[in-house]
């Protein structure tokens, strides 16, 4: 547990490399919704009923690129499922507040969701970036 601001964070740290490999092979492009926001819910759902809370929310509802339908959805239904609220607000309002708040009190923040696929997406870009930058200086465009 971290606590920062008067809150506690509570932080899962198992990745479950070999797991989310096997459940996501057969559907790589629906990965997020088919196993990752499910996935994820159910241990926050299953932590927060083992330890009373009534509510449980995810902090991908504040990136501007993750999909809020399908983490709603799933979000509520697996909530229900415990007994628990899902907080489904839309926090993506306050990301690049948040983004700079974070930079400023020097904490970890991370430029792709985390799984092996995201990062791989993450630098194929970066590497298309640094050849295009590369050929524009190289030819003086």
């Amino acid at each position: 547990m971290h606590h920062l601001y008067g809150i506690t964070a509570i932080f899962e740290e198992e990745y479950g490399l070999q797991s989310f490999c096997k459940n996501v092979i057969g559907d790589l492009e629906h990965r997020c919704t088919n196993y990752c926001y499910r996935v994820r819910l159910e241990q926050t759902a299953k932590y927060a009923k083992e330890h009373g809370y009534d509510h449980i929310t995810t902090t991908l509802l504040v990136s501007p690129y993750q999909n809020h339908e399908a983490i709603i959805e799933a979000g509520k239904e697996i909530a229900n499922y415990y007994g628990l609220t899902f907080l489904d607000r839309d926090f993506r309002v306050g990301f690049r507040k948040g983004q700079e708040k974070a930079k400023e009190l020097g904490l970890y923040r991370q430029k792709y969701c985390g799984c092996i696929f995201s990062e791989e997406d993450r630098y194929a870009k970066q590497i298309q970036k640094d050849r295009n930058n590369m050929l524009l200086t190289r030819y003086n465009l």
